[in-house]
């Protein structure tokens, strides 16, 4: 006697509405194995295809700029190792003041920084990027122990004995390459 028959003759003993059952159940068992297996990760794959979808704009749009930076950067004129020097001054002057220094060793500017603003210094580092084309190599910055005193924000309301906001300062040194001295 085969497997196959011994069901056959086992399916014709049961009754109709064991057979019925058995089926009934065969087809929940069928649906839920289906649900599981096809219909489920596709539907989770729609739900998240928006979210997905706007990270990838947001990293695509990133890269375009970053791609535009590059194209823009490949399009300024070959920059002298005396000029990039000469930018980098003029970009701390008018940005750091008298909280950084300039110290030149070859192809490396040493910048060493006492109790800069952290807004100064985030608007310095890509002015030098562009203006001196000096790439960043290293930076070890430190929170200043003593940080300044700045106003509050213009709309927050300023009472009568509040302390005074404290803006970040930061200690350190930002080690910049600068460019060859060969033109292109």
């Amino acid at each position: 006697m085969t497997p196959s028959s011994a069901l056959q003759d086992r399916w014709k003993a049961l009754a109709p509405r064991e057979q019925n059952l058995v089926l009934a159940a065969g087809t929940v068992v069928a649906l839920a194995l289906l649900w599981w297996v096809a219909v489920a990760p596709a539907l989770g794959t729609l739900r998240a295809a928006p979210a997905r979808h706007a990270a990838l704009d947001v990293q695509l749009q990133r890269m375009q700029s970053l791609q535009a930076e590059a194209q823009q950067l490949q399009a300024t004129p070959a920059t002298s190792p005396g000029d990039a020097v000469g930018a980098l001054r003029t970009a701390l002057t008018q940005r750091l003041g008298n909280t950084a220094q300039l110290n030149v060793a070859g192809d490396r500017a040493t910048v060493t920084l006492k109790g800069a603003s952290a807004d100064a210094l985030a608007q310095w580092l890509p002015q030098a990027r562009s203006n001196a084309r000096a790439t960043p190599l290293e930076a070890r910055l430190t929170r200043s122990a003593a940080p300044a005193a700045a106003p509050l924000p213009g709309n927050a309301p300023v009472t009568l004995g509040s302390p005074p906001v404290a803006m970040p300062r930061w200690d350190g040194t930002v080690v910049l390459a600068l460019p060859a001295a060969t033109a292109r």
